[in-house]
């Protein structure tokens, strides 16, 4: 099977703006800082680092930006996906307030890249609305509102209604000076002044070890190693961490579709509700003048954990047509992954039990686009030796004892994952599986991933995932095998996708009685 048999779904940022292709990684090198994940995270941190006189290098897997950073929906916020209220039951009062300043700061250190390096990415400032219609919690804005100017944003409000006109979300929060851009536009730009500053870019270039210390370095999967004084690790999940990291943050699935909508029908904000699964909200412009893209997104669940995650899609155009009788025609659809921490707040700085000169940027939260900016800027700090306020509440090693309850909940929920392996799973019958489909069964003491390719021919492949031994599910919208303990991620053919994972599916030579009754399944 050759690349494009990945089959995942495409963006409208994949589908509008072409990155820039780099070689792979083809001998060893030299550099200051080599940073993993060619993402948001990663490529701030490297134009960060070049501008401070850094000579920096990123290393990327696939394409830039192929991972969950083309996948967002490209909020940039001060209204956070977990409520202030619950940020100061977490980290006090004060990590609320730094959480607040935090947010705010990195929002205006991407207006002020764009508009030092003039790069025209969309970029607008506008308003955000948090409204909880149909949540039965008491006095959720209420609490909110308060919670949020403790931590200091002082122009939060509350109005009788968002303002749309096609229904009435009731009570809603107003977060003034939010913002949003096209991710891949403003990446693409920014890969190019990182290029021109000095700073080394390598795609299709895979990592499997991480090493800090005197003599760190990164290898990839060809034997080429960059040395270099520090590593960055800017992936969704850290793929140079087994377990300490994952214990603390959950990976979910997040789904969107984009509606063409008439221009100017649904004034121009960032929308969402504080439901559970939420959803969220945002424009874009459409494929012609007369159009705009309505992005609606939401319906998250634990990654590998839904058998049927088509009807998410369902899920949101039933929630969306119900409120914008305007829409027309389904223009895009795809999913993402986020990384929740158990206590709402990301995990930025050096890696748990490794070498000081290690720094990771993970657990979003759902709010990729700001965290990555943040870690970025604290993460530069650290690397320079200057203190940052933020450091105390983003430390990977901190320990949240008042997040325990979520803490034993996530991780019971993991560890019930493995009760796959003591399941019985009976093959189905293989000549009944679709083309471009996949499943898992047992066969013996193995469980066995099975594929069949758009030709017909079958796939088998360990379902055990390399991170930690848990068994995949097949995912039908993205067409990969998804880890239900971590969240790693394989293509169709077993190729690892997304980490913690940084292995492939182990290959199995099974033979099959389908299409061949002859033939029994054996190993």
């Amino acid at each position: 099977m050759n690349s494009q048999d990945r089959r995942e779904t495409t963006s409208i940022w994949m589908d509008t703006q072409i990155m820039p292709n780099f070689s792979p990684l083809s001998d060893n090198l030299n550099v200051d800082v080599c940073i993993v994940g060619g993402g948001m995270a990663g490529l701030t941190t490297a134009y960060l680092l070049m501008k401070e006189g850094k000579k920096v290098c990123v290393v990327e897997a696939y394409g830039l930006a192929s991972g969950q950073t083309g996948r967002t929906t490209a909020h940039f916020v001060t209204a956070l996906d977990d409520r202030f209220f619950d940020i100061e039951k977490y980290h006090g009062e004060k990590g609320a307030v730094t959480a607040a300043q935090s947010h705010r700061a990195a929002i205006d250190k991407v207006e002020q890249i764009v508009a030092s390096e003039q790069i025209d990415c969309e970029l607008e400032n506008l308003d955000g609305f948090l409204f909880a219609q149909d949540d039965p919690r008491p006095n959720v804005l209420r609490r909110e509102l308060e919670a949020a100017q403790r931590a200091g944003l002082k122009d939060v409000a509350l109005l009788e209604r968002a303002p749309f006109l096609s229904f009435d979300t009731g009570p809603c929060l107003k977060f003034a000076n939010q913002m949003q851009l096209h991710p891949l536009k403003y990446l693409a730009a920014l890969a190019e002044r990182i290029t021109k500053g000095g700073g080394l870019i390598f795609t299709g270039t895979h990592v499997t070890e991480v090493q800090g210390g005197d003599e760190a370095f990164v290898k990839t999967e060809y034997g080429h190693r960059v040395y270099c004084k520090s590593v960055v690790v800017a992936t969704n999940s850290p793929v140079n961490d087994l377990v300490a990291i994952h214990t603390k943050q959950a990976p979910y699935r997040t789904y969107v579709l984009g509606f063409q909508i008439p221009a100017g029908s649904v004034p121009k904000a960032l929308y969402w509700d504080t439901l559970d699964p939420y959803h969220y909200i945002r424009l874009e412009k459409g494929p012609s003048a007369e159009t705009e893209v309505l992005i609606a997104g939401g319906e998250d669940h634990k990654t590998g954990q839904e058998n049927h995650p088509e009807e998410r899609f369902k899920k949101i155009e039933s929630w969306t047509r119900a409120r914008f009788p305007m829409i027309e025609d389904i223009l895009y659809q795809w999913s993402g992954q986020v990384m929740e921490p158990v206590d709402g707040m990301a995990f930025i700085g050096r890696n748990p039990m490794d070498k000081e000169n290690v720094y990771i940027i993970t657990g979003d939260s759902g709010n990729g686009m700001t965290h990555s900016t943040l870690g970025a800027m604290l993460i530069t700090d650290l690397i320079m030796g200057r203190e940052n306020p933020w450091e105390e509440l983003y430390n990977p090693s901190r320990i949240s004892l008042k997040a325990s309850a979520e803490f034993i909940k996530e991780n019971s929920n993991v560890a019930a994952q493995y009760g796959d392996w003591v399941t019985t799973k009976p093959k189905t019958p293989l000549a009944d599986l679709q083309e471009g489909e996949g499943t898992v069964f047992r066969a013996g003491a193995k469980m066995v991933a099975a594929y069949k390719d758009d030709s017909g021919d079958m796939h088998f492949m360990s379902a055990a995932c390399t991170h930690l031994g848990c068994i995949v599910g097949w995912n039908n919208v993205e067409k990969s095998w998804d880890c239900p303990c971590h969240g790693s991620r394989f293509d169709c053919a077993g190729k690892v996708i997304e980490g913690p994972a940084i292995a492939d599916l182990k290959k199995l030579d099974l033979l099959t009685e389908e299409p061949r009754p002859s033939k029994d399944l054996r190993l």
